[in-house]
């Protein structure tokens, strides 16, 4: 992954109501939201939705498909786990029982970010 895709998906993400957008259709997952449900559970104008979904589509974040007079929304999630995985690449660094140790702390945490391929010096299989 690039650090201008990531700089971009940070930049879009600032924003709070983005941020809630973006949660409400993780949420949604496959299935997605019509614009119209997401205005209602965020409680937003339509118009200023329109605007951050806009900036939510520019940084890949989302995708749109137009169904009759409505247009459906959808996380992209594999974005959001290739950021993740860009962000905690190499976190282990020289001390992989530190950071195994780290993300026994917050369970499920497997589920999203990238094995740990690191090994204590000594230990690796050659």
């Amino acid at each position: 992954m690039q650090k201008a895709v990531v700089l971009q998906v940070f930049e879009a993400l600032s924003s709070g109501i983005r941020l809630e957008v973006f949660r409400l259709l993780v949420q949604a997952g496959s299935a997605g939201r019509v614009a119209g449900e997401i205005a209602t559970a965020l409680d937003l104008p339509p118009t200023n939705l329109s605007f951050h979904l806009k900036s939510l589509l520019a940084a890949g974040l989302v995708s749109v498909e137009q169904e009759g007079r409505f247009q459906r929304y959808r996380a992209n999630i594999a974005l959001m786990l290739d950021t993740i995985a860009y962000l905690t690449a190499n976190c282990c660094g020289d001390r992989p029982e530190e950071c195994a140790s780290l993300r026994d702390r917050v369970p499920g945490v497997g589920a999203f970010l990238p094995a740990l391929d690191c090994k204590p010096e000594g230990n690796s299989k050659a």
